[in-house]
Order: structure tokens, then sequence, then C-alpha cells
């Protein structure tokens, strides 16, 4: 089996007592590529440490986190145009417009995402989209900015079949983890409505583990419980499953499978 994982922070604290024996048991499972988001201008060292480690397993995203706008969000900003420029990435990640936690720097965070897709156009990568509590207002940037070209991923969609339509039409692609196992988040009925050709798997590990481990620390073989769910709702299997989306996600990062 070939699964990936399209959005894991593998290179949280969280994972600092048994990093290497999760990689090794992942591996086993069929587990073979992590893309990890990057959060802020702090979490980049551990992430990068952690691609040189494991090459051709384990890739980086580069963006600021819009839970990470603050009052130096320019200086932020300026750090991930600097690696932009230096290094080769896959993706512009995490980036978007969060408003359950903090209305604050609304405006600011909408600065960063146009930034951000800006320079997703302008070295040709696909973004990865943060839109908790704030599909309308994330949507309207991108229809602002379709002259840019986004694509890439909505992580952890969570919305309903209509907006699921609506991006699918701009070119994204639908990241799906533990949500879709808990009783009710209505996302099972939008799965079930969406073609997998549309759809990616995630675990956004350490948080958001699957049923039956809601609340506790989430890891990277959980993904299989992700892929066993939605082979459940598709009425198909899991090899399936991990076959169709990983094609998906190599579409979307322009690689081959391996």
């Amino acid at each position: 089996m070939n699964i990936t994982d399209t959005h894991i922070h593998l290179y949280a604290r969280e994972f600092d007592n048994d990093r290497e024996d999760l990689i090794e048991q992942a591996q086993k499972t069929g587990i073979n590529r992590f893309f990890m988001p990057n959060i802020e201008s702090t979490s980049i060292a551990s992430m990068m440490e952690l691609q040189q480690k494991y090459p051709g397993f384990c890739f980086a995203m580069m963006g600021l986190h819009p839970c990470s706008v603050k009052e130096n969000f320019k200086e932020e900003l300026k750090t991930v145009e600097e690696w932009l420029n230096k290094v080769q990435f896959k993706a512009i990640g995490e980036i978007g417009i969060d408003l359950y936690w903090d209305k604050t720097f609304i405006k600011e965070q909408e600065f960063a995402l146009k930034k951000q897709i800006e320079w997703a156009h302008q070295y040709q990568l696909p973004i990865v989209i943060h839109s908790r509590n704030s599909f309308d207002e994330v949507y309207k940037n991108l229809i602002d900015m379709k002259s840019m070209e986004p694509r890439g991923i909505f992580h952890c969609f969570s919305g309903t079949i209509e907006q699921a339509k609506k991006i699918i039409d701009l070119g994204f692609y639908l990241g799906i983890g533990g949500v879709v196992t808990y009783k009710n988040s209505g996302l099972d009925k939008v799965v079930a409505a969406i073609d997998l050709k549309h759809l990616v798997l995630e675990t956004d590990a350490p948080y958001l583990a699957p049923t039956p481990f809601r609340g506790k620390r989430n890891q990277p073989d959980y993904i299989l419980n992700v892929a066993e769910k939605i082979a459940e709702i598709k009425e198909t299997t899991v090899e399936d499953v991990a076959l169709i989306t990983t094609q998906n996600a190599m579409k979307i990062f322009d690689f081959e499978i391996s």
C-alpha cells in the first residue's frame, strides 16, 4: 500500500520523544510520504532538519500560518520570502485566514494570504489553505486573485457540499483527516457526494486525532483510520483510497510516484 499524508506537523515538539519510532512504524504500514506545512519562523529549523534527515520521505512547505500573523507579520513574511528564494519547496503553506481564535489581525491575515498567493504564482507552487471559520473570506480572496491561478489543497476541509464544489471548480482538492470519523461532523455526507479524484488524505498530527483516539495526540499511522472511514463511505477498499488519494497528491506536488 502507498499512502501519502499531505499535512502533518511531524517536527512538532509533541513528537520529540518518539519521532523516529513513529516514522519507522509509518513506513512499515505503507505511509511513504509526509508533507509538512510551516507555521512561522521558529518552526523552520526543525522542519528543515527533518527533511534533510529523511530525504524523499519528508517534504517541507514554506509559509506563514494565519494564527502566527501578529504585529511582526512583515518580518515573518520577509523570512518566508528569503527561504523561497534559496530553497525549492513543494508548496506554500499553510496559509489562509483563521477567524476561530482571534479576529484582531484579520486585515493582516488577508494581506499575508494575498502576498503568499503571489509568491505561489511566481514560483509555480501549489498552496495549502487554512480556512477555519473563514471559508467565505478565503474564497473571496481566491476569486479576487484568480489571475494568479491559485491551486492546491483546502486543508482540514469541513465545509458543505456546495462549498466543496466551489473550491473544486477553482482547481483545489479537499484535505480529509480525522474529522471525517467524528460522529456529528457531517463530513461523511460531503465525502459521500464528492468523487475520490478530488480528495487527499492528511492527519494534521499531532492535532485532530481520528476516532477512537479523539482528544489524544494524533500520530502518523492514524491516517489508516481516515482511509478506512473513507473506504467505508465510498464502499470501496482502503487500497483504492490510498492509491487514488496518493495519485492526487502527486499531481498537486508535481512529482512521479516511486
